[in-house]
């Protein structure tokens, strides 16, 4: 038999998974995503660049190409 469940959060996860062992019961869990993991990489990258503070900063809002260029 399987059963799929469809936890909303991690404390609902936490609660399945301690059903599961506390009844014995064997379960796998997949940690699915709907990205590209290659898309997923390429913002982690972009976050961490950010994070070191290599940004370009837009100063004019009206001149937008004078600002960055």
């Amino acid at each position: 038999m399987t059963i799929i469940a469809h936890p909303k959060n991690k404390k609902q996860e936490a609660a399945i998974e301690a059903v599961l062992k506390a009844l014995n019961v064997s379960f796998d869990k997949e940690d699915k995503s709907p990205y590209n993991p290659e898309f997923v990489a390429k913002v982690k990258q972009s976050l961490a660049e950010v994070k070191k503070g290599n940004v370009t900063r837009i100063e004019d809002p009206n001149n937008i190409w004078e600002s960055i260029l």
